[in-house]
């Protein structure tokens, strides 16, 4: 079938160039529009299959305004420019293009980026239904289960997360009972990991009486129709009460609301609150408006009773998804920490593992894309094959076709007999490239072409070679600029940039640098046979306020140090200076990070002991007491008690001293 390709370009010699060399290539030619407002009479009156599209055009509309219309009925489009500077290459990522032409346009470059939009489209598209069937399916074996409404919930939890993002997941019947708090909800913890919020536990960390969170329930309206919410408009609304109180005590940014019906004036709703402001769009309720009749399926079975989420019974406050999820926890088990950029990068490399889809790691040096790139290949269909890791940076100029293609015997000087490349070694697994933006130009090519005809040719051969290989590549450079400098092939980095995937760096993700000290720290002592007796808090403040230009890998460096530099009889003390952390704006007093991080930690879990004290009626030992509840030791408990400063009057009512 002929595509039919839209011209969007102002200039008319330039758009009847282009024109010719499609027709004599054998595209249909939809038509050529001026403006933007042609342009969307010719999409409106005869859907494109591609679009080709000048960024400026004259009048009030953009190319970038006519893209966004093009992005939301899924018709792919292609940028032309007169220039590719970075600020336009940044500036046009943001409506995620699927190619970019710089003019005056080759004809051989025009054909190539054709194809190569034509792949991601197909190929993207295929992917998300395919993703999405998967998912459908994965809700109605959840409504097939007997499960009650909390077991219900924390799966449907695990399988909507790398869909929907979210920070928080809660539902429960509307209208609500006034008398008490039924939602069920889960605090994400850690990737697969969630913590059970219900009425204790939020009372506990709201710090409210039950009487107070019955009288916000008694104030707070049901949302009539699905909808989107972010921290500074729910303050203007007086219907949503409740989420405000969750959003303010769970340290939340926006929320999507989506109800279901279940009839006789019933209907569950389901909340997805995140802490990141304005990450839900028109997108995420289309899905789950697809998804309602088996989110339907599921409310009838598990939640309609609404005994369900009362009477069940109960569980640990913390604890993983089993079975299934076995293998995800293994594949990330070597990515220490629990920060929600973090969990959002592993969401991602999750959704993208069980497909063939070429994956762009990026990120800084040191932030762990060797370990992502390796879990999605054991997350893959690909898992017992070969995973094959080749850092493009470190193989001389000279070496890197043969060590890549391999190469015959007698091809060069050396080459005593015939060898296999990377690639064919990789066969059947994945190839992990490492630092692809390190690869010589002319290498870029040849890439490019064994990643569009899945062949090598050995160096000094005649015949192409077939390889079934998944390519994960990453790099700490930015690409665009690259591309821009023309350091980087621009189709190459289409090609490549199939699904991109940016690991944060440690400096943004500080609340894991405890988590990942300890891990460093036992493992060295482990392997260095010196007891573990802990971190001193000078040297976890100082940790705290360094910016870490090495990330993990740094910091990874300096725990062995320390270790090794240890005596084994103390605890571990910083071995080198730092430089000063990155200042704060003007203006702005400076922030002890390490001890704002802790007090956090420390009032978190105060609340969370007291809640416990309080059930017990005050009472550690014995059965029924804090100490079993919580299923640790009394002299344990009783330790904490004195560290957290909770003294009896946090947790007993004072008439009963009187």
């Amino acid at each position: 079938m002929t595509k039919k390709i839209l011209i969007v370009e102002d200039e008319f010699i330039v758009a009847n160039n282009l024109q010719m060399i499609l027709e004599e290539a054998g595209y249909t030619i939809n038509g050529i529009a001026a403006s933007a407002r042609e342009a969307q009479e010719y999409i409106q009156q005869n859907k494109p299959d591609l679009v080709l599209l000048d960024i400026r055009l004259k009048g009030k509309l953009s190319g970038m305004d006519i893209a966004r219309k093009l992005r939301a009925d899924h018709i792919p489009f292609i940028y032309l420019s007169a220039n590719a500077n970075q600020t336009i290459l940044e500036e046009a990522k943001t409506t995620e293009p699927y190619g970019f032409l710089v003019k005056p346009v080759r004809e051989k470059d025009l054909l190539v980026a054709l194809e190569i939009a034509w792949y991601l489209h197909q190929h993207s598209y295929e992917s998300k239904l395919r993703r999405e069937e998967q998912l459908q399916k994965s809700i109605t074996e959840i409504s097939n289960e007997a499960l009650d409404a909390r077991q219900s919930l924390l799966k449907i939890a695990g399988v909507m997360q790398s869909y929907i993002p979210f920070d928080f997941i809660a539902c429960g019947i509307r209208p609500m009972d006034a008398k008490q708090f039924t939602d069920t909800g889960y605090l994400r913890t850690g990737f697969n990991e969630y913590q059970f919020i219900g009425e204790e536990e939020l009372v506990a960390i709201s710090g409210l009486s039950k009487a107070a969170l019955s009288g916000i329930i008694e104030n707070s309206d049901s949302d009539s129709h699905a909808g989107i919410y972010n921290h500074g408009t729910t303050k203007n609304t007086n219907n949503n009460l409740l989420q405000r109180k969750l959003m303010d005590c769970l340290r939340m940014e926006s929320y999507l609301a989506f109800p279901v019906a279940l009839g006789y004036g019933l209907s569950v709703h389901y909340f997805f609150y995140s802490r990141h402001a304005d990450i839900y769009n028109k997108d995420h309720i289309s899905l789950l408006n697809r998804l309602k009749i088996c989110l339907e399926e599921v409310a009838n079975k598990t939640l309609y009773t609404e005994t369900s989420s009362v009477t069940a019974a109960r569980q640990p406050a913390a604890f993983k998804r089993k079975q299934d999820e076995v293998a995800d926890k293994k594949a990330f088990e070597g990515i220490i920490g629990n920060h929600h950029l973090l969990l959002s990068a592993l969401d991602l490399a999750a959704q993208v593992a069980p497909y063939n889809t070429s994956v762009l790691i990026l990120g800084e040096s040191g932030t762990g894309k060797e370990s992502v790139a390796q879990a999605i290949h054991l997350l893959s269909p690909r898992k017992k094959g070969p995973f094959v890791k080749v850092n493009c940076a470190a193989i001389p100029v000279t070496l890197i076709e043969s060590e890549l293609f391999g190469h015959e015997k007698g091809a060069f000087t050396g080459a005593i007999e015939k060898r296999k490349g990377k690639f064919e070694l990789a066969d059947g697994g994945t190839i992990f490239l490492d630092e692809i933006g390190e690869l010589p130009f002319s290498m870029q090519a040849k890439l490019l072409r064994v990643l569009q005809e899945r062949e090598i040719e050995y160096v000094g051969g005649s015949s192409p070679v077939k390889v079934n290989v998944r390519v994960v590549a990453a790099t700490n450079r930015n690409l665009e600029k690259e591309v821009a400098e023309r350091n980087f092939r621009l189709d190459l980095y289409y090609r490549l940039n199939v699904f991109p995937l940016t690991l944060p760096p440690l400096r943004e993700r500080k609340t894991d640098i405890e988590a990942l000290v300890l891990f460093f720290a036992q493992k060295f002592c482990d392997a260095l046979n010196k007891p573990f007796k802990g971190i001193t808090d000078s040297m976890m403040e100082k940790m705290y306020a360094y910016h870490w230009p090495g990330n993990i890998r740094e910091l990874e460096n300096i725990i062995e140090q320390s270790v090794v530099l240890n005596d084994g009889r103390s605890k571990l003390q910083l071995m080198r200076s730092f430089s000063t952390a990155i200042p704060e704006p003007a203006g702005k007093p400076a922030l002890n990070t390490f001890e704002e991080v802790k007090h956090i930690q420390q009032q978190t879990e105060r609340e969370y002991i007291t809640s416990f004290l309080k059930k017990a009626k005050g009472r550690i030992r014995g059965a029924g007491g804090a100490a079993e509840l919580l299923n640790i030791k009394p002299s344990t408990l009783e330790s904490k008690m004195t560290k957290l400063n909770i003294k009896r009057q946090d947790f007993t009512d004072p008439s009963e001293n009187l």
